[in-house]
């Protein structure tokens, strides 16, 4: 099975092709601003150095989301126009799930995007053989709020991603049994949404789909300025 990953929803903007769980070629750009610009190109140089198409490709994986708002739309549409086109399934990962798989270590796993202002976007997964199971739902909230979520589990757990390079002093604090990944391994990329993918699509309870939805957990600051300003008029 070949796959088509792509992630948009960091600064990051990355791409990937997989042969199952092999890597094919991965390609990236840093530049969150110009994601619009850079994504098809980059797509168009993964499949090429591949030496293949569009038409070679069986399943079509995007990251839904929490992240940039922005990024996650162009990642989202650009995604969905393929699979209109040519009809390929899609199959959608959080960005929390995608961190998870970057951590290969056999326990609880707890992945943190940074929300500004003290607030994470949270998801708790547990790897145990091969398999990594959900056991938090994503959530949006509070560093706090989400410490004392984890400290009703008792297992050692590694954190992930950059939520937890924000708040790595205080949660060293909170949890002497803890781990803390690496910096390669905090970066989100396309190669661990194509993983997830692939585990996703050979799940029992897997059925095709040819559309994908964004998962945001919070409203955007146009939102809430937007709310804000109806709410002082209606005043």
């Amino acid at each position: 099975m070949k796959i088509l990953a792509i992630d948009t929803s960091s600064k990051i903007c990355s791409v990937s092709v997989l042969e199952d769980k092999n890597v094919i070629i991965e390609k990236h750009n840093d530049d969150e601003k110009t994601h619009s610009q850079k994504l098809m190109p980059l797509i168009d140089e993964a499949l090429k150095e591949s030496n293949l198409s569009l038409d070679n490709i069986d399943l079509l994986a995007c990251s839904q989301g929490p992240g940039s708002f922005t990024g996650i739309r162009i990642g989202i549409s650009t995604i969905k126009a393929f699979a209109d086109v040519k009809h390929i399934p899609i199959i959608g990962v959080t960005s929390l799930e995608s961190l998870s798989y970057n951590i290969k270590t056999e326990g609880l796993i707890a992945s943190l995007i940074d929300a500004q202002h003290d607030n994470v976007y949270f998801a708790l997964f547990e790897l145990k053989e091969n398999n990594y199971t959900l056991i938090h739902s994503p959530i949006s909230d509070n560093i706090n709020t989400i410490i004392t979520i984890l400290k009703s589990h008792s297992n050692p757990i590694t954190f992930v991603g950059d939520g937890a390079v924000v708040h790595k002093e205080l949660l060293e604090k909170e949890f002497t049994n803890c781990h803390f990944a690496s910096n390669i391994e905090n970066a989100q990329t396309s190669i661990s949404i194509g993983l997830s993918a692939f585990d996703k699509f050979h799940s029992l309870n897997y059925e095709p789909s040819y559309t994908i939805s964004p998962i945001y957990l919070k409203k955007s600051q146009a939102e809430i300025n937007l709310e804000k300003k109806q709410s002082e008029n209606i005043d």
